[in-house]
């Protein structure tokens, strides 16, 4: 069974940093279709930073050079650097992966697609 677990989120101050960290148990990270996502109360979700399906990383504009997704081979997790944290940054953010493609690009929604339970990070002005 594919479990992925969030961790590290947390309340810090606006201009704050914070680091999430995502573990897989029966599952292990691949290279590509790899991503953290974020969901803020009445807003949909959306993707954050993700490696797309030749693994190469791809940022929200709204968190370029702020964020940074990284891959930790040895602990088998998925992190996620933030920096220069805003109010606006707060959200519950997830961790994703998945073996599927759609349109050319990674599927998130599909049947072979994993989702951890999320994290809740929020900044305070």
């Amino acid at each position: 069974q594919v479990q992925l677990v969030e961790s590290g989120g947390g309340s810090v101050q606006t201009g704050g940093s914070l680091r999430l960290s995502c573990a897989a148990f029966g599952y292990t990270f691949s290279t590509s279709c790899i991503g953290w996502f974020r969901q803020a109360p009445g807003k949909e979700r959306e993707e954050v930073a993700y490696r797309d399906r030749y693994g190469w990383p791809r940022y929200a504009d709204s968190v370029k050079d702020r964020f940074t997704i990284s891959r930790d081979t040895a602990k088998n997790a998925l992190d996620l650097q933030m920096s220069n944290l805003s109010p606006e940054d707060t959200a519950m953010y997830y961790c994703a992966a998945t073996q599927e493609y759609r349109l050319g690009n990674c599927n998130w929604y599909g049947s072979r697609a994993y989702w951890g339970q999320g994290t809740q990070v929020t900044v305070a002005s």
